[in-house]
C-alpha cells in the first residue's frame, strides 16, 4: 500500500473513530511503528489528525476567542502578513476586506496605498480607512450588528456585496486545511466572505502560520478558488503541494 493510501484511511479511521494508536495501526498495516508515525506526523501537518501520545486523535474545532483577545496574538506575523499584502494591491485598486484582526492588521498597512476603493464589514476596518488622507473611497456595508468585532452581517450585508464588483477580496481565516482549504468558525462571517469572493477578479487569503494546524466548521473557499495566499511563514509540504496544484500565488 502506498504512503497517501494508507494516510487517508488512517485520516478516515480518526474522523470516524475519534482516536487511533501507533500499536493498533502496526498491526493492523504490518508495517514499524516509525511509519506509522511519520502518517501521522504528516496528517497532523495538514491540520487531518492531533497528534498526542502513542498515536492520534480527531482534532477540536477551532472556536475563536474575542476580537481583542485575537488582536493581541501574532502581532507581528500579521504585520509581516500586512506588509507583504502592499505588494498585492496597487494605487486605485477596488477591494473588499472583511471583518478580522489579520485584516485589520492589514488595513492599516493598505492605507498608505493612494486612491483604494475599499468595501468593508467591519467598522474598525473602515475607520482606518477613513483617517488616511490617501483612500479613495470607503464604503461600510450595513446590516445586523455584532458588537464583539464591531461588524456586519445578515442578508442585508450579502444582498449590499452583490452591487459592487471588485479587484481584490482580502479575507482572513479562522483555520486552513490541506484538503478542504480556506475555513471560518463563524457562519455569518464565512458566508460575508464567500459573498465577496464571488464578486472579486482577485480572492486574497491572509492566514498568519498557525492557522494552518487548526480545523473550523464553515468552508470560505477550496484552493481552486483563491488566487493568492499571503503569510508570514511558508506552509508544509502538504499544503505547498495543494497550493501548486491549484495554481495559488504564495506570498
Amino acid at each position: 500500500m502506498k504512503p497517501e493510501e494508507r494516510q487517508a484511511e488512517i485520516r478516515t479511521a480518526v474522523e470516524r473513530d475519534g482516536e487511533v494508536s501507533v500499536v493498533d495501526l502496526v498491526a493492523r498495516y504490518g508495517v514499524s511503528g516509525e511509519t506509522i508515525r511519520r502518517d501521522l506526523a504528516h496528517l497532523a501537518a495538514t491540520g487531518a489528525v492531533q497528534k498526542v501520545h502513542g498515536g492520534a486523535r480527531r482534532p477540536v474545532v477551532h472556536v475563536e476567542n474575542s476580537f481583542d483577545e485575537r488582536m493581541s496574538e501574532q502581532a507581528a506575523e500579521k504585520a509581516i502578513i500586512g506588509q507583504k499584502l502592499h505588494r498585492v494591491v496597487a494605487p486605485g485598486d477596488s477591494c473588499f476586506i472583511d471583518t478580522g484582526t489579520t485584516t485589520l492588521a492589514c488595513a492599516r498597512a493598505l492605507a498608505e496605498i493612494p486612491d483604494l476603493v475599499v468595501i468593508t464589514n467591519s467598522a474598525r476596518i473602515a475607520r482606518v480607512f477613513g483617517r488616511s488622507d490617501k483612500t479613495g473611497q470607503t464604503f461600510l456595508l450595513g446590516g445586523l450588528y455584532v458588537a464583539d468585532n464591531v461588524e456586519t452581517v445578515g442578508p442585508m450585508v450579502l444582498d449590499q456585496i452583490r452591487q459592487f464588483h471588485v479587484d481584490h477580496a482580502i479575507i482572513g481565516v479562522a483555520a486552513m486545511d490541506a484538503g478542504a482549504g480556506a475555513l471560518d468558525a463563524d457562519a455569518d462571517e464565512a458566508a460575508v466572505a464567500r459573498a465577496m469572493c464571488a464578486q472579486a477578479r482577485q480572492v486574497v487569503v491572509v492566514a498568519g502560520s498557525g492557522k494552518f494546524a487548526r480545523r473550523a466548521a464553515h468552508r470560505v473557499c477550496g484552493f481552486d478558488g483563491m488566487d493568492v495566499l499571503v503569510t508570514d511563514t511558508p506552509p508544509a509540504e502538504p499544503f505547498r503541494a495543494a497550493l501548486a496544484a491549484a495554481e495559488v500565488r504564495l506570498c
